[in-house]
């Protein structure tokens, strides 16, 4: 209906409960964005948030049968192409578009990152990520709604490193998983037996490392997917400040503690929690 905004309803619970998509119920952001409201949660929500965001949807309701967001592929293509294959109602009620009188910034000192949104006559996405990687090296993206969300954003996958994969099948944290849902950077050398213990946890008995540093599990979309991702990523977090955010947004070595943070911090400048 109009007027929903975007509301999340875990029907795995007999009270059915609503977690709503604003800045005030988030409560974890390491790896992903997860939602929390009077106990009941929701993770990784920020690619259907993007999705939504990039389509022009104002009003949904998302129902879950689990706490989590179904991951898929590790971008939000999936959604996109669904939702795109649908279409959407135009509905009686006017948009909540979210303007800004001043800039807003947000920085982690310790780390250099920042996210800056600036008021603007359209929305306008800048994003620069560096991790200091020799594989991925410094990477740009850029988003407004002259490009094509569907085919040029969404198909960007999630990304991780060797090394976080490796610690995570050492300590029995990936249960079940697959690494076709991730682009996986090599960015030190590894051994034979590293990379026949991945051939092996994955069933992947042909799984290599690419001449330029990326495990074979997956060929590149774009050249840069990486920093496209993390813009995916910028688009639905701040998607969490209430509305359509029509802002210039600048964002450097950009997370999700970050993003969040800064969604809270437009909410405040414009009178919501």
């Amino acid at each position: 209906p109009e007027n929903t905004g975007i509301i999340f309803v875990r029907t795995d619970i007999p009270q059915r409960p609503v977690i709503e998509a604003l800045a005030e119920n988030v409560s974890k952001t390491d790896r992903s964005t997860s939602l929390c409201k009077d106990g009941y949660g929701v993770y990784t929500v920020e690619h259907i948030l993007s999705a939504l965001t990039g389509l022009g949807v104002d009003n949904a309701i998302i129902e879950l049968d689990n706490i989590e967001v179904p991951i898929m592929d590790g971008s939000a293509r999936k959604y996109s192409v669904l939702i795109g294959k649908d279409g959407t109602v135009e509905q009686d009620a006017p948009r909540k578009v979210i303007t800004l009188d001043r800039t807003i910034e947000v920085n982690d000192p310790n780390t250099g990152a920042f996210v800056r949104v600036e008021p603007a006559s359209e929305p306008q996405y800048d994003l620069t990520v560096d991790f200091g990687s020799s594989v991925l090296g410094v990477q740009s993206a850029h988003w407004d709604p002259s490009v094509n969300y569907i085919s040029q954003i969404a198909p960007c996958r999630t990304f991780c490193f060797f090394h976080e994969v490796e610690f995570l099948l050492a300590n029995n944290l990936i249960k079940g998983g697959d690494i076709y849902n991730a682009i996986v950077i090599v960015e030190r050398p590894i051994s034979d037996k590293q990379l026949q213990m991945m051939r092996d946890r994955f069933e992947m008995p042909q799984l290599s490392v690419t001449p330029k540093g990326y495990m074979s599990n997956v060929k590149l979309h774009f050249a840069n997917e990486c920093g496209r991702h993390k813009l995916l990523d910028l688009i639905g977090d701040l998607r969490l400040c209430g509305g359509f955010l029509n802002a210039k947004v600048t964002a450097f070595k950009s997370g999700h503690t970050i993003n969040t943070a800064a969604a809270k911090a437009i909410a405040q400048a414009i009178g919501t929690k």
